[in-house]
């Protein structure tokens, strides 16, 4: 029963968002509360809640210290050269800024951390495409795609995770992937080719005047769920930098930039007007906002080196070294009270829509664990395994992770499920070091799931809506993971 029942509350979910039923806050709340009650165990919902907020509350930290970080960094002109070195080198060709998307995200992923990755690409490219009127659906699932494969280096957490479960060496599982990991970064980039191509044919190529001059461009989301067609507009907003602000989604995709929306994701009036007349064009271009401070540019650059190196080095928890870094980007950037207030509250709704949807998220997480649905519908997939297939425990694994990372935590499918994959693989003479492997098929699907926190973020700064992302991108990262899997069985690795 509690197999079935974790199932179902998972689809609920998964269709209220997309249908935009439910914004994925109060979905994130109120299904897991229902299905608590249904499965008998209504009077432990505080204490599954507790448990939910108390794991994801270190996570939560760091992306609201986080968030304030990178908008100042955003607001001070850090990733300007940025943008309009993009700009310079795809020549306003939609192809291209797609391509340089997955490249940017793949490349910024180094340092190991979802969140980072995705302020700092959508921070860059965000301008471009909401000028050219390009899709920004296809910016967050290309983005999100390309740090899902970058997102098995061993400081990434899934390897590290992987070789702790199963007691192997991380380097032994992760140096035999290289080439099928390589390959499939290859099918990242190539699908955003395709789909650059897609985005060429609709809107042509621009020179880089026509870019800058064209006030207003028409937006077509790829993905048809009642979101309509949303109209971009010029105009400046000096204090929010690079498109990161606290505007309104446009149109269809109406609420507010955590993705959630404020009224189930059905745009309003409202929006539209907000949009009209606060939306960001290219500021992250603009030389004349007041927030600029290019004298102190190299201290912000080398501030933002050494925060990334810490964290991949780990010199102390993420969420400290943000909260640090935040307190002193704040303060050496904007001395004046005033200012850092102003600061502050500019990104203040990123903030709050973020950690609003980790804690909602905890919610989720804590009954799904804590009521055993997780573990029940584990034991029946494996379970569900013939016994002809003992032999291929590998390729199993490689298969399972995909659903699996997407509909579990990572720490839930590493820990709970992936030693008894090993223990049935082990039965039949497969080593651990290939499950291990197998095991980091589903990344870059996992990225995009509803219970990694990072994902908010991305939606959010992109002001697209979650169930728009998810029904976009779910098939072509479900692709590249199989791409990876099936390069790992090729080249021998799994």
């Amino acid at each position: 029963m509690l197999t079935i029942l974790g199932f179902v509350m998972i689809a609920t979910f998964l269709v209220l968002i997309m249908m935009k039923k439910m914004s994925p806050i109060a979905s994130l709340v109120l299904i897991p509360a229902l299905f608590c009650v249904l499965v008998g165990q209504g009077g432990q919902l505080g204490d599954f809640v507790i448990k939910g907020v108390g794991d994801l509350a270190p996570t939560a930290a760091m992306l609201m210290f986080a968030i304030v970080y990178f908008g100042v960094m955003i607001d001070v002109g850090l990733f300007d050269p940025i943008v309009r070195g993009i700009l310079r080198f795809c020549k306003a060709d939609p192809m291209r800024i797609v391509v340089g998307t997955a490249v940017l995200a793949a490349i910024v992923s180094l340092d190991g951390d979802g969140s980072t990755t995705f302020m700092i690409t959508v921070s860059a490219m965000y301008p471009l495409y909401k000028r050219l009127g390009m899709s920004r659906i296809v910016m967050t699932g290309v983005a999100a795609t390309a740090n899902g494969v970058m997102n098995t280096l061993p400081w990434g957490g899934p390897t590290a995770r992987a070789a702790t479960a199963l007691k192997v060496d991380a380097g032994d599982v992760f140096v035999p992937m290289i080439p099928a990991l390589g390959v499939g970064l290859l099918a990242v980039f190539f699908l955003a080719y395709v789909l650059g191509l897609r985005e060429r044919k609709r809107l042509g190529v621009l020179t880089l005047d026509e870019a800058l001059e064209n006030g207003t461009t028409s937006e077509t989301v790829l993905v048809k769920a009642g979101s309509g067609t949303s109209t971009t507009a010029g105009g400046s907003d000096s204090g929010k930098g690079g498109g990161t602000g606290t505007s309104k989604a446009t149109g269809g995709t109406g609420g507010t930039s955590g993705g959630s929306g404020t009224s189930g994701g059905s745009g309003t009036d409202a929006a539209d007007d907000a949009e009209t007349s606060d939306d960001d064009g290219f500021q992250g271009l603009d030389p004349n906002r007041a927030t600029l401070r290019p004298r102190l540019y190299w201290f912000n650059a080398g501030l933002t080196v050494a925060l990334l190196t810490a964290m991949i080095m780990e010199l102390m928890p993420i969420p400290v070294l943000f909260l640090l870094g935040a307190a002193l980007a704040l303060t050496v950037n904007y001395p004046n009270m005033a200012e850092q207030k102003a600061r502050i509250a500019a990104h203040a709704e990123n903030v709050l829509n973020v950690s609003g949807m980790v804690f909602a998220a905890a919610v989720f997480t804590g009954v799904l664990t804590g009521t055993g649905m997780v573990q029940h519908m584990a034991d029946w997939l494996v379970g569900a395994i013939p016994d002809g297939m003992g032999p291929h425990m590998a390729i199993v694994t490689g298969v399972l992770s995909v659903p699996l990372t997407y509909f579990m935590s990572n720490d839930g499918f590493y820990f709970g499920v992936l030693p008894v994959l090993a223990e049935a693989g082990a039965a039949h003479g497969v080593s651990p070091l290939e499950i291990a492997r197998a095991s980091l098929v589903g990344q870059p699907l996992h990225m995009s799931s509803p219970l990694v926190p990072a994902v908010y973020v991305l939606v959010g700064m992109a002001k697209v809506e979650f169930g728009d992302h998810t029904k976009f991108t779910v098939k072509w990262a479900a692709l590249t993971s199989l791409v990876v899997l099936a390069a790992g069985v090729l080249f021998g690795i799994i």
